[in-house]
């Protein structure tokens, strides 16, 4: 089976930024979850900083998410309009 990455370049850019938003917002619950649960352990309370610090994680790790996203719909968005450009430009020559 011979992949080309040329054309499967889109493909596989989703499937990297898919798999980095995942790992991302894993990271973050996981993190958040081990620091309440290490506080709690510390000043010997029941689970209310690991809830506290999980909620966080969640919060946190959606905002990361969404500021990743829309990174990379204005990295599109740039590109869409320097292809267009580019267009345009080699049209007015003739």
């Amino acid at each position: 089976m011979d992949l080309k990455y040329d054309n499967n370049r889109a493909w596989t850019e989703n499937i990297a930024i898919v798999s980095q938003l995942g790992l991302t917002m894993a990271g973050c619950i996981v993190f958040c979850f081990f620091v309440g649960r290490y506080i709690d352990k510390w000043l010997e309370i029941k689970g209310i900083f690991t809830v506290i610090f999980l909620l966080l994680g969640v919060a946190g790790g959606a905002n990361v998410c969404y500021r990743q996203i829309m990174e990379v719909v204005e990295d599109e968005k740039k590109a869409k309009a320097t292809d267009d450009n580019a267009d345009t430009d080699t049209k007015d020559i003739s």
